[in-house]
């Protein structure tokens, strides 16, 4: 077992950790001394400290990255654990599939995807993730092995999904996928002015668009809080508009062919420069409506176009900040929050508005829940930012609403423990031989 330097996409902690090898979904696990716990480690595309083990060993699950079957007219695939959904994509859609849930990045692997229950743009649709894993093993720390499923071995199904890793490592899973015609959606950017303009075009878009998501202006107050840009999409059928289509397809799809190629001695995420950003962002289109044909790159993964992108926040790095708030506290909550972040003069380019279906979660720690979630990414200012958490910790508890696991790098016990009322049932199904940094945080093991 080998030591490396490990990080979080967050950068802000770094440390070295024993690095287990995998070279076989049928081997039994390497286990480090019994004074060490280890955690599986996919792509490191966790912001905080749920996918790191400080003092322990990580399970590199990357290595786990076969296909192993796959049915064209069903749309059931079925692979390895550490298979990155960007993987998946190139195998599928030109075979007229698409993943049935993803998250903001296509660099994730199957088994953080189901680790993490990532939700995304089509939550009111379709859940989370986990709601479309068929079945899957999870190989615990003594040897034993587990197909589980909604049907079969139900309870651990429920653990693992959402589990952070810690129930034992997910080998493989069987996952269905949804029907596409073409790499391509139909979609429409809206304008608004205000959180009510959100809410109403929530609303108004729920019924007809598969895929709603908000870019929300986090550095102002007054007249121009809470406006941005509402995006709005369906997959397209199997004959577009090809009008709409912008100069360049398919050789302008969003591949992502450029980097940040060093890290800046400071973070160039401060006032001045959100202010400014915002502003040409918001109006960025010159109509308030704008419709378009995009590829699905572009679509659901833009920031993936520029890698290592994480890079702009200097050397500190940065937090996310991600919140579901329940609807009936979700517009007062939500105006509350901007009203902090925007007092503060801290914030992100990255603010993220979306309204969570009513789909349940299938997983004891799945972070979605009916309401509004917003998502943020701070630079790592240390007590400034730290001070502004605390106040927007305050307003989301009182709120009944959640942090979002795999975002966060500092959330403590009490709100956790409020946000995830099956915290003590998962308990007994961790593997005493795994640990991870947030959960040693957040049940307050020294």
């Amino acid at each position: 077992m080998a030591d490396q330097m490990f990080t979080s996409w967050g950068r802000v902690l770094r440390q070295a950790h024993g690095a287990i090898g995998l070279s076989s979904r049928h081997l039994p696990l390497t286990l480090p001394g019994a004074d060490q716990t280890v955690l599986p480690y996919g792509n490191g595309r966790s912001y905080g400290d749920s996918n790191l083990n400080p003092g322990g060993a990580l399970l590199m699950g990357r290595q786990l990255d076969r296909f192993m079957a796959f049915d064209a007219a069903t749309g059931v695939l079925r692979c390895e654990a550490g298979v990155l959904m960007s993987e998946v994509l190139n195998l599928v859609v030109p075979q007229g599939w698409f993943l049935p849930v993803t998250p903001g990045t296509q660099f994730i692997t199957l088994g953080g995807a189901i680790a993490n229950d990532v939700h995304g743009k089509n939550h009111h649709v379709a859940g989370s993730f986990g709601n479309h894993v068929l079945r899957l093993e999870l190989l615990r720390s003594d040897g034993t092995r587990r197909e589980c499923s909604p049907q079969q071995h139900a309870d651990w199904f429920a653990a693992t999904v959402g589990g952070l890793g810690l129930t034992g490592l997910i080998t493989w899973a069987e996952v269905q996928l949804k029907r596409i015609a073409n790499p391509h959606l139909n979609t429409e950017s809206i304008r608004f002015h205000s959180l009510d303009a959100f809410f109403e075009l929530s609303v108004a878009s729920e019924r007809d668009f598969e895929y709603t998501v908000s870019w929300i202006d986090c550095a102002f107050t007054g007249k121009r809080l809470g406006r941005g840009l509402f995006n709005r999409g369906n997959h397209a059928p199997a004959t577009i508009d090809t009008s709409l289509l912008p100069a360049g397809l398919p050789g302008g799809a969003a591949t992502a062919s450029r980097k940040v190629p060093l890290t800046p001695p400071l973070s160039l995420v401060n006032p001045l420069s959100l202010k400014a950003f915002n502003t040409l962002y918001f109006n960025k289109q010159r109509a308030d409506a704008q419709r378009s044909v995009q590829h699905y790159r572009p679509f659901f993964y833009p920031l993936d176009a520029l890698l290592e992108w994480n890079r702009i926040y200097g050397p500190k790095g940065f937090f996310q900040y991600q919140c579901v708030i329940p609807p009936e506290r979700a517009l007062s909550a939500t105006r509350q929050l901007l009203e902090t972040i925007a007092a503060s003069g801290q914030g992100s380019f990255l603010a993220v508005l979306k309204q969570f279906g009513e789909p349940a979660s299938l997983g004891m720690l799945s972070f979605p829940q009916p309401g509004t979630t917003l998502a943020l990414d701070f630079p790592n200012t240390g007590e400034p930012m730290h001070r502004l958490f605390r106040a927007l910790d305050a307003i989301v508890l009182q709120s009944g609403g959640r942090l979002y696991a795999a975002k966060d790098g500092r959330m403590g016990a009490e709100l956790f423990k409020a946000g995830y009322p099956r915290w003590s049932e998962f308990a007994s199904y961790v593997d005493p031989r795994f640990g991870s940094g947030f959960w040693r945080r957040v049940m307050e093991i020294t």
